[in-house]
């Protein structure tokens, strides 16, 4: 399963429980590569996803083999630091993850 199957089936399943989510696409296509044009620090995570009830949480998506880089893992231990709850999500956590979206009780590590 892709990255972009895998989110948009997250996305699916955080919508069914109310879930709001922030995703920035890539806009460009260049060199070979697709290119997000933001302001800050590279490697922000994924997906921000909000709940009234369930709380605020990060989430790196990944392939099955996919690996974070430095500046993905430098975001993820920061808002962790910062008392925030973070994940690193692929295709095979998709029980795990949909558990968490519906309510269950979070485990509190990334990959």
């Amino acid at each position: 399963m892709t990255e972009k199957v895998f989110q948009t089936q997250l996305l699916t399943v955080a919508t069914w429980y109310g879930w709001h989510a922030q995703h920035t696409r890539p806009a460009q296509y260049r060199n070979g590569r697709w290119a997000t044009p933001i302001q800050g620090k590279p490697g922000f995570p994924d997906l921000v996803l909000c709940h009234r009830t369930r709380g605020l949480i990060f989430v790196e998506l990944k392939s099955k083999t996919g690996r974070l880089s430095d500046a993905q893992r430098e975001w993820l231990d920061l808002l962790e630091a910062a008392g925030q709850e973070c994940y690193v999500w692929r295709p095979d956590d998709f029980q795990t993850a949909a558990d968490r979206l519906g309510g269950y009780p979070p485990e509190r590590t990334t990959q």
